[in-house]
């Protein structure tokens, strides 16, 4: 937990007023120094259903052919499945649809095999800054989300609020039933600001902020 903060001194805010003041938006980037020490990279997945299902299939299919092959060598005939499947095989041509079909679908499996290897997945997950070296620890998106509509409900003014999280930006939709709509987002910037401040985000999202008054049957 991080002391409050007061607003910061670079908060960029534009309004951007509607016609007849409907609606008010505004957008700012929070940047904390990093803390000191640690590693603050994401954390990765350990996709162990997939790497688990895909080295039993390697497993089996490697153990049955090899099998097959030292039979062979051992002067026995070869399985069925492989005589038949060798018999298949030379009837085809490298141009067929079902040829080229199934090519397209091994490929596209290898490319998705890829992308599980090479990502580090866990994407609901932000990273905070280390407090001490041995520590790393995240913050679930949705309740990071959850932190920031609390603290926009606290802004007088503002009726309800959505909030969704994203690893690169937080996108705040409030609606406000008094106060003018610039001053509910100006409190807005800075209650928000802050609390992505107090969150302690290895990499704070921007924060775009729009205020709406809501529908006239709603009011």
């Amino acid at each position: 937990m991080t002391e409050p903060q007061s607003p910061p001194g670079g908060q960029q805010a534009a309004a951007q007023p509607a016609a007849g003041m409907d609606q008010s938006s505004s957008a700012a980037d929070y940047r904390p120094a990093p803390a000191d020490g640690g590693a603050t990279g994401r954390f990765w997945s350990g996709r162990r259903v997939p790497a688990a299902v895909v080295a039993a299939v390697v497993l089996g299919a490697a153990g049955l052919l090899l099998y097959d092959v030292a039979a062979v060598r051992a002067d026995r005939p070869a399985m069925q499945w492989r005589r038949s499947l060798a018999d298949h095989l030379a009837d085809w041509r490298l141009d067929e649809i079902g040829v080229l079909a199934a090519s397209a679908a091994v490929a596209l499996l290898g490319v998705l095999l890829l992308v599980l290897a090479l990502t580090p997945g866990l994407r609901s997950l932000l990273t905070m800054r280390p407090g001490r070296a041995a520590v790393r620890a995240a913050l679930d998106r949705e309740a990071a989300a959850l932190v920031l509509r609390d603290r926009a409900m606290e802004v007088a003014g503002v009726q309800s609020v959505r909030v969704r999280m994203r690893r690169s930006k937080a996108s705040v939709r409030a609606r406000s039933h008094f106060r003018p709509l610039d001053e509910v987002r100006a409190d807005l910037d800075a209650a928000l600001g802050t609390a992505l401040k107090e969150l302690g985000l290895a990499r704070p999202p921007a924060l775009a902020v729009r205020v709406a008054r809501p529908p006239a049957g709603k009011k």
